[in-house]
């Protein structure tokens, strides 16, 4: 096993689920998740994170795309202390293997910043929901001011093998709008850290 594929293996698992799971993040989560309703698909699942803020009174079954098998053990175990099922795919989030118009929500937390093809992702997203359903998200990416843009860019570089091709510099509004989602409601602000990771949006959208 090279240190390349040790580091993703072993490694990065547990720095993601750590750097997710601080109190900033999480109460982020705990702000979102419970507006899932229906049957969900959550792209992005990592470790886990959001699985206790779905309500079993609103929703049905979660559906649950990561390519990263490696995160799948440590979501697996938050999927067992929860009461409402959930099915856990390894596909590349790109490619999201279900009908079209199939869920009432989808959920996409911390993780279009990772994705290498995230206008193709959120096409499939939009694709797979149906016209009455609502994406859920929540994303670190472009801050509004300039020195901490320029940060972002200078870092990325160093930052993206580091922490699973994370891109700092997303504008999260402007790819949701050209996949074609109208944003109905966002919230954006820094949260506890270093500025360059720490802008995020929160929010809901509507296929347009």
């Amino acid at each position: 096993m090279g240190l390349g594929i040790w580091y993703e293996q072993r490694i990065l698992p547990h720095l993601i689920h750590y750097a997710c799971g601080t109190g900033s993040i999480m109460k982020q989560r705990a702000l979102l998740i419970p507006e899932a309703e229906g049957l969900v698909l959550e792209v992005g699942l990592g470790t886990g994170h959001n699985l206790p803020f779905y309500r079993p009174d609103r929703v049905k079954r979660i559906h649950a795309v990561d390519p990263a098998l490696a995160m799948h053990a440590l979501a697996e175990k938050q999927a067992r202390q929860i009461s409402i099922p959930v099915e856990m795919v390894p596909l590349a989030m790109e490619r999201i293997d279900a009908d079209s118009a199939q869920f009432d929500t989808v959920v996409c937390t911390f993780t279009l910043c990772s994705i290498a093809d995230v206008e193709a992702a959120l096409q499939e997203m939009r694709r797979v929901l149906r016209p009455e359903g609502h994406l859920l998200f929540c994303e670190h990416g472009l801050a509004p001011t300039e020195s901490v843009q320029r940060w972002q860019r200078r870092l990325n570089p160093v930052w993206k093998p580091l922490a699973g091709g994370c891109h700092l510099d997303r504008d999260i509004p402007g790819l949701l709008k050209r996949a074609g989602f109208r944003i109905e409601d966002m919230h954006s602000g820094y949260v506890r850290g270093p500025r360059p990771m720490t802008w995020v949006y929160r929010g809901r959208a509507v296929p347009g």
